[in-house]
Parts: C-alpha cells; sequence; structure tokens
C-alpha cells in the first residue's frame, strides 16, 4: 500500500494558521525574501526551514516562544491525572514490589512511545499528531487520529469535571463546619461545576497559544506537591489501625470469657497482622489495577502541541522535556502510592481524600488538600482542550486561517457539551471507561507504532530491522491491553462492582 502523496498535507499551527499545499522546493528571491528579526522565510518542500549550521532545520513559519520550564509545566500537567488519588489502592492490590514494577515499566514504555512520535514527526517535518495518520494512510488514518484525540480528551476533561461536581460541595460543606448538606445552590455540584467552567477554565481555554498556560500548569503542579506532602505528614500522624478497626479487631474478643492480658495480646497480634506492608500481592483486584497504571502516563495528544511552541525546538530537546516530565510524575506517583498505602493498608479506598474522612471529617489541612486537588484538577482541563480543538479544526477547518469567533466558539461548544454530559448523565465515568480503554491504548501504543513502521522510510530501516519489529511489537502490547481493559469493564458491568476507571 502506496503511502498518501504530501501533496494534501496541512500543517496546523497553534495560532490557528494553516501551512497549505506543500509547494516545491524552491529558492527566495531578494525580492520576496523577508527577515522580521528573528523570522525567517519558509520553504516548504519537507515543511522545514532552511538548515542553519548552528541549529537544527524548524518545522513551520511558527517561531515557537515557549521555554523549556514552560514545557515541562505543561507535559507533566498534561501527565497528571486524578488517578494519582487511586494509586494507594492500586498499591494495596499489587504490593510495593509489583507496583514499583508495573509503574516503572509504564514509564519507560511511555518514553518510547514519544520517541516513536517525535522520530516520525521529524522524518516527515510534521508536529500535528491527526497528520503524521494522514501521512501514514491517508484521510482514514487522520481521521482515526483526531476521533481518537478528540474522545480521549473529553472523556479526561469529563471525569475533571465530574470530580469538581462531586467533591466542591463536600469541601464547602465542610469548611463551613455543616454536618448535612443543604439545599441551597451553593452546595448544588450541578451549579458549581458551571460556575467553575466559566469563571476559570474558559477564560484560560481562550488563550491562543499552548505555551501561555505555562504558569497555571506550574501553580497546578504544585498544588500536587502539597497534596504529596500532606499525604506524606499524614503517615506520622494517623494511627494504625484506625480506632474503627480497633474496634472491629477487639470486638468479638471482648465477648469470649478470657483474662485481659490475653485480649490485648490477641488485639496487638491482629492489629500488627493489618499495618503490615505487603511486597507482593496476587487478588481478585490486581488484574483492575494494570490498566489504570497502563493509563497513568497519557500526554501523548500534548506531546506535538507542546513541541510546535517550543522555543529553538529540536527533536533531542522535546525528548528531554518528555523524560524529564515522565520521571518527575513517576517519583510524585510511587511516593503517593505509597505513603497513602502505608497509612492505611489494606484499609485505603479506591479514591485516597475519602478514606482520610474517617480519620477526621472536619479535619483542616485535608480541607486545605481537597481545595488543592480540585485546583489543580480545574487547571488541568485548558490543558487538555487544547488537543481536541486542535483536532476539530483538522477535520472541520483544515483550509481556514486562524478565526477569533470561531476558537472562541469551539472552546465554548466544547465546555458546554462536557457540562451538560455531566450534569444529565449519571453513568458518565462509565461511558468514557469505556472510550478510555479504546482511545488510549490506540494514542499511546497502537497509532505511534504503526505510524513510525509507515513513516520511516524502508531505504533507512527495513521493515525487518529492530527498531520497526520493535514498533510492531509495542502495537501488540497496546491490542493486549485494550482487550485486557475493555474486558474489565464488561465484566464489571455484568456483576454490577463497577470498578472501572483510569488515571485521568
Amino acid at each position: 500500500m502506496e503511502a498518501p502523496l504530501q501533496t494534501e498535507m496541512v500543517e496546523l499551527v497553534p495560532n490557528g494558521k494553516h501551512s497549505e499545499g506543500l509547494l516545491p522546493v524552491t529558492t527566495p528571491t531578494a525580492v520576496n525574501q523577508r527577515v522580521e528579526g528573528p523570522r525567517r522565510s519558509c520553504v516548504e518542500g519537507e515543511g522545514f526551514l532552511q538548515k542553519n549550521p548552528s541549529k537544527e532545520p524548524h518545522f513551520t513559519d511558527f517561531v515557537g516562544k515557549t521555554s523549556f520550564g514552560m514545557s515541562v509545566f505543561n507535559l507533566s500537567n498534561a501527565i497528571m491525572g486524578s488517578g494519582i488519588l487511586g494509586l494507594a489502592y492500586a498499591m494495596a492490590n499489587t504490593g510495593i514490589v509489583l507496583f514499583l514494577f508495573l509503574l516503572t515499566a509504564v514509564a519507560l514504555l511511555s518514553s518510547y512511545s514519544i520517541h516513536l512520535l517525535l522520530k516520525s514527526s521529524g522524518i516527515v517535518g510534521i508536529r500535528a499528531y491527526e497528520q503524521l495518520g494522514y501521512r501514514a494512510f491517508g484521510t482514514p488514518g487522520k481521521l482515526a487520529a483526531a476521533l481518537a484525540i478528540t474522545l480521549q480528551n473529553i472523556g479526561a476533561m469529563s471525569s475533571y469535571l465530574y470530580i469538581i461536581k462531586s467533591e466542591l460541595p463536600l469541601v464547602i460543606q465542610t469548611f463551613l463546619n455543616l454536618e448535612e448538606q443543604t439545599s441551597d445552590w451553593y452546595m448544588n455540584g450541578n451549579y458549581l461545576v458551571i460556575l467553575v467552567s466559566v469563571i476559570v477554565i474558559l477564560p484560560l481555554a481562550l488563550m491562543r497559544q499552548l505555551g501561555y498556560l505555562g504558569y497555571s500548569s506550574g501553580f497546578s503542579l504544585s498544588c500536587m506537591v502539597f497534596f504529596l506532602i500532606a499525604v506524606i505528614y499524614k503517615k506520622f500522624h494517623v494511627p494504625c489501625p484506625l480506632p474503627l478497626n480497633l474496634a472491629n479487631i477487639t470486638g468479638n474478643v471482648s465477648l469470649m470469657e478470657v483474662t485481659k492480658e490475653e485480649a490485648q495480646l490477641q488485639a496487638e497480634t491482629e492489629a500488627a497482622a493489618f499495618c503490615t506492608p505487603s511486597y507482593f500481592t496476587l487478588n481478585s483486584q490486581t488484574a483492575y489495577t494494570i490498566p489504570i497504571m497502563a493509563f497513568a502516563f497519557v500526554c501523548h495528544p500534548e506531546v506535538l502541541p507542546i513541541y510546535t511552541e517550543l522555543k529553538d525546538p529540536s527533536k533531542r530537546k522535546m525528548q528531554h522535556i518528555s523524560n524529564l516530565s515522565i520521571a518527575v510524575m513517576y517519583v510524585m506517583y510511587f511516593l503517593a502510592a505509597l505513603f497513602g498505602y502505608l497509612t492505611f493498608y489494606d484499609g485505603v479506598e479506591s479514591e485516597l481524600l475519602h478514606t482520610y474522612s474517617k480519620v477526621d471529617p472536619f479535619d483542616v489541612l485535608i480541607l486545605c488538600v481537597r481545595v488543592a486537588v480540585l485546583t489543580a484538577v480545574t487547571l488541568t482541563v485548558p490543558i487538555v482542550l487544547f488537543p481536541v480543538r486542535r483536532a476539530i479544526q483538522q477535520m472541520l477547518f483544515k483550509n481556514q486561517e486562524f478565526s477569533w469567533l470561531r476558537h472562541i466558539l469551539i472552546a465554548i461548544g466544547l465546555l458546554t457539551c462536557i457540562n451538560l454530559l455531566v450534569i444529565f448523565a449519571p453513568n458518565i465515568l462509565g461511558i468514557f471507561g469505556v472510550i478510555g480503554a479504546t482511545s488510549a491504548p490506540c494514542l499511546i501504543f497502537i497509532f505511534p507504532a504503526i505510524f513510525y513502521f509507515r513513516i520511516i522510510p524502508t531505504e533507512k530501516e527495513p521493515a525487518k530491522s529492530t527498531p520497526k519489529i520493535l514498533a510492531l511489537c509495542f502495537a501488540v502490547l497496546g491490542l493486549l491491553l485494550m482487550t485486557m481493559s475493555l474486558s474489565f469493564i464488561i465484566i464489571d458491568w455484568v456483576s454490577g462492582t463497577g470498578r472501572h476507571g483510569g488515571s485521568h
């Protein structure tokens, strides 16, 4: 099957402009060549600028201005999902050693996946996920990539807004020191999620370039660092077992006709067993945690837009940004899971903050942590919205110049649809659990691998070369994870346990 000609390829840059129709390579004349400060005229034979002896070639006439640090903030924020709250529960069902092994494997695989994307984009001079799909498989490949990005990120944004809808009323209730929720509008999650969307998310989503969100991403990450510090602090201040668990342990003993010393000894023995960490665990819930961890580093739709806006971009520089972002989140994920697990052991719930509520529902520190997590989740939504808007423009408005009206209307339309889903669809997490189980493996494993296999020229890497064989194995791994995830979700639906979830 011949790869489609590049004459139909369109590069959509972040400001909405397009590099239309790849033109034949020509040498600019002195008449039409203009230099504006650092900008240079663009020759688009392969989408590259002319080569500078000291720098790698650029891709488009768009001059990136985002610094290395801001790019790290944006990509780290894209990686970090609400699933960090469920990693302690995952560790309780895998054990510390198995959890560490799985988390390390997923981080390395995610880095390799980004390497495949960056290498493919470097070969053909494209920094749009959808256009890589077009270059590899024509219009079907482009539409498949755009659809997967749209579904995955709409699912992620819906899960974030669902957290705001469910958690923000509890935060307000705790802040007002109320025993029960009232019927006031400010305790209604539906009103609150709309309010947050209009006041906070929409203004950030209207930014013209993704790089401008680096500051909010940095603040979002600092909120999650505060969450991590609080989890570590609480490990040394929450008793194990909790008084409730201790009552359960000693309840039956007190009914027996034994001496007080024997009852105390048995209670201490059972408490010691309950508060002992497990290093390797296999149970009925272990298999459910594997897909959750496999998608813990989903950021691939955001990689190429961040690459496009990077100042002095190069494949090596973007790979460093990706590796650093993954490493930072790897450390945060492991520490949050470890200290959350060592605080409650097998008593940890699938949502860590709910477990702290058992200790003291009105704990000021946990209240602050809830606010920090809600802030982080809220500030992540605009980052996730950018690739969706880009995909929509690729599918519907690929040959049109940037329009503020269209830019604003797409953002408003997306947020409106997502708010309606969150408010009126009670089983939204189940619906997007299926979407996440299909789109996430495609974006992380399958698409980068098969795009790489098709785009890299055979004269450079033959079909039977080691890199291409590894890429195909990577795609097969993605298919296995997709099958596993869908199987678990279907089993959940049939059994009615409803444990499906994801990291985003």
